[in-house]
């Protein structure tokens, strides 16, 4: 299990067809919602990769909003999901925001995901909203300097 940085065009497109899998076709979110103006190399966005025996299997990006880095599009592809790779997703967003100064992270989890984000720190900042048709949390989080 690995994780890498986009940068280049191939690597990009690998991580919108894992994010259209999994929240276009298995979640019902209208292809128009997914896709927005962050989605394109150096928009104010990092994106990444985490592989599973050299196949690109999950995805994220971070982006800042107010000083803080907000962690989103965090998605793995379903054969996938018992491997600990979401860890690995949050981990290596957390690390971006440390690189680049900012101890604040903040998210949108989904309802169902809320338990997962606790367990990695998060606490929940907000009541039940609805995004792109799906129960969603506010979740945040301070990070240690390293």
């Amino acid at each position: 299990m690995t994780s890498k940085i986009i940068d280049n065009n191939s690597d990009l497109d690998l991580a919108f067809s894992i994010r259209k899998e999994v929240f276009v076709e298995e979640q019902g979110v209208p292809l128009e919602l997914e896709f927005d103006e962050f989605d394109q190399l150096n928009s104010h966005s990092t994106h990444i990769l985490v592989y599973f025996q050299d196949l690109a299997v999950g995805t994220g990006r971070i982006r800042y909003v107010e000083g803080q880095g907000k962690l989103e599009r965090i998605c793995i592809l379903p054969h996938y999901r018992q491997y600990g790779l979401g860890k690995l997703i949050i981990q290596t967003l957390e690390d971006i925001s440390i690189k680049d100064d900012a101890y604040k992270v903040k998210l949108h989890g989904q309802e169902q995901a809320a338990g997962f984000y606790e367990r990695l720190g998060y606490h929940k900042a907000s009541d039940i909203f609805i995004e792109d048709g799906i129960p969603h949390i506010l979740m945040k989080k301070e990070l240690s300097k390293k």
